[in-house]
């Protein structure tokens, strides 16, 4: 038995509840009011003994497994999450490899010696006469002492090696300085003065930049000298710091983001410490890259709803829409973030989440905003807007919509986008939305002989007699040996994640996601898959594997193990992964409609005008149970026809 095996025996998931909700007994689960959000009139969130469940039917709609439920409740990852289970049930883990610990002592050496920067910096702004400069520009900007503190704020003084010879003094090495990215080493050919090194940030602010735990993982740095090039340099790749694993201000935002259930994505470091100087605390940056998947996944794990604040130039001028992807280039010609209404959109559905545009007044910075009125921030934030209606109202924005061509260069541009959404009831408001907005007939955005969902749909046979109910609604041990199955295939085939994706879509149904998966170790290797299919420097299954720690490299180990002997015919594969990714859907939303109209059962019988929306949503999951029957049904059939006819 593995580690996680074991304590999954052990803790039992309402104890484990228990310490931070209230429950009661409602037949064969139990209810509480969601820990994750605010909410104290309908007990929405369902724990389920038999499964070693949890699910919230309301404002959260996320559930998982004990490791899951830690891990959002914590903020941690799941290593961290592993260690602080491991020891509630007295379970002692595998001790890490030799080469793990000696990564893990380098890693908390760099840190450590970052630590050091931070103090450095700090000092020379507060506590210097060159640092007068730089804090006079910091309260000009509006922001106070207590901030500045706060976030650490510091000053890198104007000279070649000051920061080079203070390090070496305290006994740091050059290649710990190399590795932390604080000096840079001289290039042949270049002068030689009292070393072979200098200081990586001179005459700049410093803006250390901390992972969502808190660690130091490297700096930002901003430009006194309207001369001085680039405006803003970061620290370079090390092991610690990668730019796009790592959210500027996370780990003060998280706590909020969680509370207010909503993260807003700025520009830059000083809108990120303007706005939480404001109060508003749930603000982050992505220092100056395109949002990341992982950025987006990190994200997730304290809310769903996200919002992208970006200035007129990035989000609203019609000429930088080109493509439906806008990009700014900073002066070190490095990209500065990116809006890509394409990509935002495959984000959305792969994350079930809910990401939203705004925009800021014409030369207005948020620092700007909530200096002249905290409450406006507030009024622009509620004003957000999806990502197709943003594209729709910037292309349309100051131009005659009554010239025939406009209309048609506007339709060419939004229509893409719409189909790329993959729920078929935003699709069809979103094509109402863009006639109404035009002013046209729905009709003529219709292509002729598309369907009305705008999916291009292959004929059906008639679906056989439907799978048996004893296959649908698996058991716990059932479910766990399916995700486990379908986890080792894709592990050894991640490609075949984009095929599942459009069969998926073709009928109607959303893209994969870990929200598949309801073992958190499962979702964590998912979550690596995908990240793996998004990046081409090593293959996928080198990645994944590079990533794991040393319980979840066990547990990839014995997936690939029981996944050796695939079908060589790929279609036959393709129909097993399809097969059981339905029936993990179907048991899931099953159980889910059980609790909601027992919900919906209690809200009526007390009067809470929740009772409407639990019967909404179980409608909705009807429409998707029909869907997700025609779709089993035709992979049963196809599945028997292959074995009889074999």
């Amino acid at each position: 038995m593995s580690s996680i095996d074991e304590i999954n025996a052990r803790i039992d998931i309402v104890d484990l509840v228990s310490e931070t909700v209230q429950l009661r007994r409602s037949g064969k689960s139990y209810t509480g009011f969601c820990p994750f959000h605010t909410n104290t009139r309908t007990p929405a969130f369902v724990v389920f003994p038999e499964t070693g469940t949890w699910h919230c039917f309301g404002q959260c709609n996320e559930g998982g497994d004990i490791f899951g439920f830690v891990m959002k409740r914590e903020g941690w990852d799941f290593s961290d999450t592993l260690r602080y289970l491991a020891e509630k049930a007295g379970i002692q883990l595998k001790p890490v490899t030799p080469q793990e610990q000696q990564a893990a002592e380098e890693h908390d050496n760099l840190r450590l010696l970052l630590e050091e920067a931070v103090t450095f910096y700090h000092h020379y702004l507060l506590n210097t006469s060159a640092g007068k400069v730089p804090l006079d520009y910091l309260h000009q900007r509006g922001l106070k002492d207590e901030i500045i503190e706060a976030f650490g704020l510091g000053y890198a003084p104007n000279a070649w090696d000051d920061s080079y010879r203070h390090f070496k003094s305290k006994g740091q090495s050059d290649k710990d300085l190399l590795e932390a990215g604080l000096i840079t080493e001289r290039e042949s050919g270049e002068s030689k003065e009292t070393s072979g090194f200098y200081d990586r940030f001179r005459n700049r602010i410093m803006f250390p930049i901390r992972d969502e735990r808190g660690r130091m993982a490297g700096f930002g740095a901003r430009i006194l000298d309207p001369n001085d090039v680039p405006k803003f340099i970061n620290s370079p790749q090390t092991p610690i710091f990668d730019k796009g694993h790592l959210l500027y201000g996370l780990d003060r935002a998280r706590k909020d983001i969680r509370n207010r259930d909503q993260t807003v994505i700025v520009e830059g470091y000083l809108d990120v410490i303007a706005l939480h100087q404001a109060g508003y605390t749930n603000t982050v940056s992505p220092m100056g890259t395109a949002l990341t998947e992982h950025q987006l996944y990190l994200l997730k794990r304290y809310s769903r709803r996200i919002v992208l604040a970006l200035d007129p130039d990035a989000a609203g001028d019609r000429a930088t829409l080109r493509g439906l992807e806008i990009s700014r280039q900073a002066m070190d010609h490095e990209q500065e973030p990116v809006f890509d209404a394409r990509g935002l959109l495959r984000h959305e559905a792969r994350l079930q989440a809910d990401i939203r545009v705004t925009t800021l007044p014409a030369g207005m910075d948020p620092d700007d905003v909530v200096k002249s009125d905290p409450g406006e921030w507030e009024h622009i934030l509620e004003n957000s807007r999806p990502v197709v209606v943003h594209v729709m109202e910037a292309l349309a924005a100051n131009r005659n919509l009554e010239d025939p061509k406009i209309k048609s260069e506007i339709a060419s541009q939004v229509l893409p986008l719409i189909e790329d959404v993959p729920d078929p009831f935003e699709r069809e408001t979103y094509r109402q939305r863009l006639a109404r907005f035009l002013r046209l007939d729905e009709r003529v955005l219709i292509s002729p002989g598309r369907p009305r969902t705008g999916r291009a749909q292959r004929p059906r046979s008639t679906p056989r007699k439907q799978a048996p109910a004893a296959e649908a609604t698996l058991s716990p041990d059932a479910r766990f040996s399916s995700e486990a199955y379908c986890l080792g295939v894709l592990l050894r085939r991640p490609d075949l994640v984009y095929r599942i994706d459009r069969k998926l879509q073709e009928d109607s149904l959303p893209r994969l996601s870990f929200d598949d998966f309801q073992a958190a170790e499962h979702r964590t290797i998912f979550q690596l898959i995908q990240e793996s299919l998004d990046q081409d420097e090593v293959e996928p299954l080198n990645y994944v594997m590079n990533q794991l720690s040393l319980p979840l490299m066990e547990l990839a180990d014995g997936l690939l193990a029981r996944t050796e002997k695939l079908d060589p015919n790929e279609e036959r594969v393709l129909d097993e992964l399809m097969r059981q990714f339905l029936f993990l859907r179907q048991r899931n939303l099953r159980q889910a409609n059980e609790h909601l109209m027992f919900l919906m059962e209690d809200a009526r019988d007390s009067g809470d005008i929740k009772a409407l929306e639990f019967t909404k949503q179980v409608n909705q999951n009807l429409l998707v149970q029909q869907s997700l029957d025609m779709a089993l049904g035709r992979y049963t059939s196809r599945s028997f026809v292959t074995r009889t006819s074999a």
